[in-house]
């Protein structure tokens, strides 16, 4: 039988103004796997991501998380929940270190002084239980690491605060070869340490290195979440560009349904 999803969306309608972004978007996201969301440029990917993450308010559906309706109306009620997203910006501060990266802003005190100490053996500990052999030192500027290096900070950052379900956002964009099958492989090791992870990504080769579900958006809509194992490249690229791929995906190329 198929686990429980650990978030789930249900009917997501989003607009802006007169635009409407999302249609009845249903997306779901399950412990111990990797969902690849794929789709072209204007898709709705960010959208959809934003609203996970409590940027953006839903017009209408449901939000899930272990199967209990919850509603999630700011990035502190995502957290709170155990969703961390990391955008490809990845939102590091050169001029700090490691440590001081991954508690920015929910620094560990001791009485009214820092606890730098707790907080280096925290950040340690997370790095480590993430197999993470590239870093030398936790007190490393951010301004010394490689690209890789600073992806695989950014993920250790979001998994430090207990989280259960970890969105990356083009995780590999402009990391070499090496750099790219290091945090490729750390993606999946945050599946297998039971994690959800959602991958966004353009990189259909990422995509089925890694993922063991795929969800393609299409102008919006969701034209299928369908297991990896079950799709070819070709199949992938027919739903991001058509919305379907034979009996699969949404009526019609337009995304309308019948």
């Amino acid at each position: 039988m198929t686990a429980t999803p650990i978030l789930e969306l249900r009917g997501i309608d989003k607009s802006f103004g007169a635009v409407q972004v999302l249609h009845e978007v249903n997306f779901a996201a399950y412990p111990g796997e990797v969902t690849a969301l794929v789709g072209d440029n204007g898709a709705g990917k960010s959208t959809l991501v934003k609203c996970i993450g409590g940027i953006h308010p839903i017009d209408s559906g449901e939000y899930l998380f272990d199967a209990e309706p919850v509603h999630v109306h700011s990035p502190r009620d995502a957290a709170a929940l155990g969703v961390e997203i990391v955008y490809q910006d990845l939102a590091l501060c050169d001029n700090l270190d490691i440590v001081q990266n991954m508690f920015l802003g929910r620094e560990k005190r001791r009485g009214i002084v820092l606890d730098g100490g707790t907080m280096e053996e925290m950040a340690a500990s997370t790095l480590k239980s993430l197999s993470v052999r590239t870093v030398k030192s936790v007190r490393q500027k951010v301004s010394s690491l490689s690209g890789g290096q600073r992806q695989t900070v950014a993920i250790a950052k979001a998994v430090l605060w207990n989280s259960r379900v970890v969105v990356l956002d083009e995780p590999t964009a402009a990391l070499g070869v090496a750099q790219t099958a290091q945090v490729l492989e750390l993606v999946r090791r945050l599946a297998d340490n039971g994690l959800s992870v959602v991958l966004i990504s353009h990189n259909m080769n990422d995509v089925f290195a890694v993922s063991d579900r795929i969800a393609a958006l299409h102008l919006g809509r969701m034209a299928a979440q369908v297991k990896t194992s079950d799709l070819t490249h070709a199949q992938v690229v027919e739903l991001i560009t058509a919305g379907r791929s034979g009996d699969l995906g949404l009526a019609d190329s337009n995304g309308a349904t019948s």
